[in-house]
């Protein structure tokens, strides 16, 4: 088995300066910093994590990514006495799976079918409508500019999906009134068209008049 070497606590993150420090493992350093934290790896450490599930630097964030480090040393963690340690090391295999399923995949040899994950069906159902104008945000009509039984849309244009299933937008959004029923039955993912709504120019306030289509 590899024996890794203790390092220094890291006096700096890409999360900013510490407040905790802790060197769960030779090379394993969990931190904090008022705004964020997770995992620092030493190099010797990066090196050494399997490639698929490596990251690109030595930073793994506390809300998703440090799954990544307890499922690459899992035997490790848990020769730990930590108490639960067992299951924290499962969470994290279950972590992986939901919101890494390429990685996992790699990983373990085990696909994980986008049935299953939602992740995957997030991803796969964005990547349906790049180009399209997605629902980002919603109004009631308790706001100046939506009439009653309507709801007000905020949609952009989808440009890109990242590997977690999340949208990149792109350009002005627009905005559109729907129906509250049919709003009511929406999916994770809808367009402008998918909605029918109807395009109003701006958030000004509007009259209770408008016709829909």
């Amino acid at each position: 088995m590899t024996r890794f070497t203790a390092v220094p606590a890291p006096q700096d993150t890409k999360w900013g300066v510490p407040q905790t420090t802790d060197q769960v493992l030779p090379g394993i350093w969990h931190v904090t910093t008022p705004d964020h934290g997770g995992y620092v790896l030493s190099d010797e450490r990066q090196a050494a994590m399997p490639e698929a599930l490596r990251r690109d630097d030595i930073y793994y964030e506390e809300d998703v990514d440090w799954a990544l480090v307890l499922l690459g040393f899992a035997t490790e963690f848990r020769r730990l006495p930590t108490a639960g340690i067992a299951l924290q090391v499962e969470n994290a295999r279950r972590s992986v799976r939901a919101w890494h399923p390429a990685r996992y995949g790699a990983f373990t040899g085990e696909e994980v079918p986008a049935t299953e994950n939602n992740t995957l069906r997030r991803r796969a159902a964005y990547q349906a409508v790049i180009g399209q104008y997605a629902s980002v945000s919603a109004s009631g009509d308790w706001a100046d500019w939506v009439p009653a039984g309507m709801v007000g849309v905020v949609f952009r244009r989808v440009q890109s999906v990242d590997a977690l299933g999340f949208a990149r937008y792109s350009g002005d959004p627009i905005y559109g009134l729907v129906a509250k029923d049919r709003y009511a039955e929406r999916n994770d993912v809808e367009t402008f068209d998918s909605l029918g709504a109807t395009r109003v120019e701006s958030t000004a306030p509007i009259t209770k008049e408008v016709h829909l289509a």
